[in-house]
C-alpha cells in the first residue's frame, strides 16, 4: 500500500500546519480537493481544539491531519526574562507600552493528556508531530485508534530515531522551509541540508516513506521532489495568500512586497529558530540573539509590540513566517492551488 493510499488522498500534497495563519477552513479546502489538509493545534486549548475539530469534520468528509508540538516546556527564568525585556524596553517606550503588564504565559503547548482526550473523541486518521514525539504512553494512545503518524526530521539521525519509535512516514524538512525548524536531536544550522539533499539521504537509509518539505511552491518543484524519492510533498508558504488562510494584513503585504525573497532564520519571536521575512526588529537586533528566552517564552514579550505596530499597519515586530519560496505565493483558492500542485486541471 502506498503512502497516498494510507493517507486516503489522491494528490501527493500535504498542506503544512501553520499555527497563527490558519484554522479549519484551509485544511478542509485542501482535503476536499484531494490533498491532505492539516490543522495546527499547538496554540489551541482543549475547548478550542474540540471546536476546530468539529468544524473541520463538518466541513469535509475527507481525511485530514492534526499537528502538535512536542517540545519540553522550559523552566521559568525570571532573570533571563528581565534581560530580554530590558533589550526590548526602547521599543516599549516608542510604542507607549507598559512593560509591567505584559504577560509571561507561553503561547504554545506540547501534546498532552488533555489534547489526547479530545483527539480520542474524533479519532483523526492522521496525526503529525513537530520537535520529536510525545511520551510513549501518549504515542500509544494515538497508535491505539489506528492513526497514521507523521513526524518531522531535519537529519538522518532524527529520521532514524523517529522510525525506531514507529512513525509511519518522515517529513524531511529542508533548510528552505518557513516557520519553526523541527529539529530535536541535531540543533545546528551548520549541518542543515536543503530539501532535495535531505530527501535523497533519507530515502537511501529509511524503510518508511519520506515526505519532502521546504521550498516547494509549484508543480515542477513537486515533480522534482518526487523524482528524488519523495512519496509526497508538504507545502506551507504557497498557501499563505489563499482565500481560506487567516494570514493577517501586514503578513500578506510582506509576502507581496519587494522584500518577500529576503528571508532568514531568527529566534526573536518565539525563542526557537524559525524562517521568516526579514523585518525591522530582525535587522536592528540581529535575527538571532542570545538573550531571547527559551521556546516558547520569547513570544510573550514580543506580542504587545507586534499588536501595537500592526494596529499602525506596520510589520516591525511580526513573525512573518515564510520559506524561500515566498515570492511564489499567489492569492488563489486553496483547492485550486492544491489541484495545480498535484497536476490536476480541475
Amino acid at each position: 500500500m502506498t503512502l497516498l493510499d494510507r493517507l486516503g488522498i489522491s494528490i501527493p500534497i500535504i498542506q503544512a500546519p501553520m499555527a497563527g495563519v490558519q484554522h479549519h477552513a484551509l485544511a478542509a479546502a485542501v482535503s476536499s480537493a484531494g490533498g491532505l489538509g492539516s490543522l495546527p493545534c499547538a496554540m489551541l486549548g482543549a475547548d478550542a481544539l474540540r471546536a476546530e475539530l468539529a468544524a473541520l469534520r463538518s466541513a469535509t468528509g475527507a481525511p485530514f491531519n492534526v499537528n502538535f508540538f512536542c517540545h519540553v516546556p522550559p523552566v521559568p527564568d525570571p532573570e533571563g526574562n528581565a534581560r530580554w525585556r530590558a533589550l526590548l524596553a526602547p521599543y516599549y517606550e516608542e510604542l507607549g507600552i507598559d512593560a509591567e503588564v505584559v504577560s509571561t504565559a507561553p503561547a504554545r503547548q506540547p501534546f498532552d493528556d488533555a489534547a489526547a482526550d479530545v483527539l480520542e473523541e474524533f479519532r483523526p486518521s492522521v496525526v503529525s508531530f513537530h520537535f520529536g514525539l510525545p511520551a510513549p504512553r501518549l504515542l500509544a494512545r494515538v497508535r491505539g485508534w489506528g492513526a497514521v503518524m507523521l513526524a518531522t526530521a531535519t537529519s538522518i539521525e532524527e529520521a532514524r530515531w523517529l522510525e525506531a519509535r514507529g512513525v509511519d512516514a518522515i517529513v524531511a524538512q529542508g533548510v528552505e522551509a518557513g516557520g519553526h525548524r523541527g529539529w530535536f536531536l541535531t540543533p545546528s544550522l551548520e549541518r542543515a541540508a536543503d530539501t532535495l539533499s535531505l530527501v535523497r539521504q533519507l530515502t537511501q537509509v529509511m524503510s518508511v516513506p519520506v515526505i519532502a518539505a521546504g521550498g516547494i511552491a509549484d508543480r515542477c518543484q513537486v515533480e522534482n521532489a518526487i523524482a528524488h524519492g519523495a512519496a509526497a510533498v508538504q507545502v506551507g508558504t504557497a498557501y499563505l495568500l489563499c482565500d481560506e488562510a487567516t494570514t493577517g494584513p501586514v503578513h500578506r503585504a510582506a509576502l507581496q512586497g519587494d522584500g518577500a525573497g529576503n528571508t532568514a532564520f531568527t529566534n526573536l519571536f518565539s525563542g526557537r529558530i524559525a524562517r521568516g521575512i526579514v523585518n525591522r526588529v530582525m535587522r536592528e537586533l540581529g535575527p538571532i540573539h542570545p538573550r531571547a528566552p527559551e521556546f516558547p517564552l520569547a513570544a510573550a514579550a514580543m506580542a504587545p509590540l507586534r499588536a501595537a505596530a500592526e494596529r499602525q499597519g506596520r510589520s516591525d515586530f511580526s513573525p512573518l513566517w515564510a520559506g524561500e519560496s515566498a515570492r511564489a505565493c499567489r492569492a488563489v483558492p486553496a483547492a485550486r492551488l492544491t489541484r495545480e500542485l498535484g497536476g490536476r486541471s480541475q
